[in-house]
């Protein structure tokens, strides 16, 4: 195999002796992490033409599948309101609250079931994991078209949150693990930008599946039945088509394993590892970081439940026809699309996620303080309808909150469980979310606007808090270079557009790079903001 890096033996020892402080745990982190890798005495030579090469056969392999199964995801998850403006709630009987119960009982089974997930991401290959996954909950939701009543529907929505609960997290992880820091917005932002893509082909679904004719299936079974059988068929392509990680890629010779390899290592944060290491899941709960993504995560999601669960009953409540209403969503995911590949694209450019993330937020707040204040009356169909697609503005956030998480995090266990308190966040949001909403309220739903939009002006803080904590870890971060013998000041070479090879003087020896070791573990990771 071409070479990666220098001697294990001389590295290891070269790197432990540059700082006299490194823990037994650390000592246990490099060599687990050289087992995985071979290491030899010279590295790996990678051009820019090489990295361009590497980078476009990725995206065929791993991005294409990633985007294709989290459009079913989102699709899978978001039908159940065009079901309703089809007759969902007259045909299964729901009365009161029941119907927001339902629209949280996915986010509810993703709540019990996140704990576990972290250790399935480390520990069961990504191929078998995803295949898995898939197939699950496609399953639950052609199941769903089955339901007669209320009970029947919880249960199946609780199968269907419960098989993604680890979807986002999975994702999360895999994009980190083939992609560079500079690379990783827009690959979120690919996948995760079937938000709007799922919001346009379900509101088009929708519409057309509705007006199916048939004397033993009602409009929501059609349109249930037709989702979830797509996505059934898809899961034995995953296990087919998806690699495990880059070192085993079957889509790469050996020669373009170790320059792939190779050219992940300015990202500071390993290449994965299959070992769960609870000294990283304490580093977890011990990192102040933790707390504001998994604050983030819970507002930014609340606001994106109420649009997937109660967005088509707040646009019939304008006095539209079930036909219509579906229609009418399709601007609201252009507009979603949109936003999730502008603002990635923005913040790539100006590497600066934490103020696009804030600047997003405003768009928001407008139109929801429009929402609040304006009556659903005829007189004022196109304000509501202009404040309603600001609310798409939101969707930009979470491939933003993602991609600055997985960036800003090192070593597997601790990403994976990071990944999983996140989307723990987004989860609690999802369950709260509908049942800030009651149809007592409609049409209006006056007092869950009013929550919302309190939250939304609370994210705008938190934004600001983690930036500012941030740049306090990467002043304590010199601190530590400066007293293991190393620059204060070093080029963070994973943000630059082009691909350049690590300087040893200017970059540390970036020994530690390619170990599973975490970013705090680790003096020479930078934070980014």
């Amino acid at each position: 195999m071409a070479a990666i890096g220098i001697n294990r033996q001389t590295e290891e020892m070269s790197w432990v002796s540059a700082d006299s402080k490194i823990s037994h745990d650390q000592i246990e982190d490099v060599e687990s992490g050289a087992k995985r890798v071979q290491l030899n005495e010279e590295r790996v030579i990678l051009t820019e033409q090489d990295n361009k090469l590497i980078l476009r056969k990725t995206d065929k392999a791993i991005l294409v599948i990633l985007v294709w199964v989290y459009f079913l995801q989102i699709l899978d998850k978001s039908v159940l309101g065009y079901g309703s403006i089809f007759g969902l709630r007259k045909d299964t009987g729901l009365v009161g609250s029941q119907y927001s119960l339902v629209g949280s009982m996915a986010p509810i089974a993703q709540l019990c079931w996140l704990p576990f997930a972290s250790i399935l991401i480390v520990k069961v290959p990504h191929r078998i994991l995803m295949s898995a996954l898939v197939f699950g909950w496609g399953l639950s939701q052609t199941c769903m078209a089955a339901s007669k009543n209320y009970a029947g529907l919880l249960a199946t929505r609780f199968f269907l949150g419960l098989f993604e609960a680890a979807c986002l997290p999975l994702f999360g992880v895999i994009t980190s693990e083939w992609y560079r820091r500079a690379e990783q917005p827009l690959r979120v932002a690919a996948w995760y930008g079937t938000n709007g893509l799922a919001t346009i082909f379900g509101s088009a679904l929708s519409y057309g599946l509705g007006h199916i004719p048939s004397s033993t299936l009602k409009s929501w079974q059609i349109i249930f039945l037709f989702v979830g059988l797509i996505t059934v068929i898809t899961a034995p392509f995953v296990y087919w088509k998806l690699d495990n990680d880059v070192e085993t890629a079957r889509f790469f010779n050996e020669k373009e394993r170790a320059q792939a390899i190779e050219r992940l290592r300015a990202n500071n944060t390993g290449i994965g590892s299959h070992e769960f290491k609870w000294s990283h899941v304490v580093e977890v709960f011990v990192d102040p970081k933790t707390y504001l993504w998994f604050s983030m995560a819970l507002l930014l999601n609340v606001g994106a439940a109420v649009t997937n669960v109660f967005g088509p009953l707040i646009l019939s409540g304008l006095g539209f026809d079930s036909y219509v209403t579906s229609l009418l969503n399709i601007p609201f995911g252009a507009v979603q699309f949109l936003v999730i590949i502008i603002s990635s694209f923005a913040a790539q450019k100006a590497k600066l996620k934490g103020a696009v993330l804030a600047v997003l937020m405003l768009p928001v707040v407008i139109g929801l303080i429009v929402l609040y204040v304006l009556p659903r009356t005829s007189a004022n169909v196109a304000p509501n309808l202009v404040a309603f697609y600001l609310l798409a503005f939101l969707f930009g956030g979470n491939p933003l909150l993602v991609t600055w998480l997985v960036g800003n995090t090192a070593g597997t266990t601790k990403k994976s469980v990071l990944m999983v308190i996140y989307n723990i966040g987004v989860s609690v949001g999802n369950i709260v979310g509908p049942l800030l909403f009651t149809t007592a309220d409609a049409p209006s739903y006056l007092p869950g606007l009013r929550a919302v939009l309190g939250m939304f002006i609370a994210m705008v803080a938190f934004i600001f808090a983690q930036w500012a904590l941030l740049i306090m870890m990467n002043n304590s971060q010199e601190k530590k270079r400066v007293a293991n013998g190393k620059p204060a000041k070093i080029t963070d070479r994973s943000m630059t557009n082009t691909y350049s090879a690590q300087d040893e003087i200017e970059d540390g020896n970036g020994a530690a790079a390619l170990h599973d070791l975490t970013d705090r573990k680790n003096d020479e990771f930078v934070y980014i903001y």
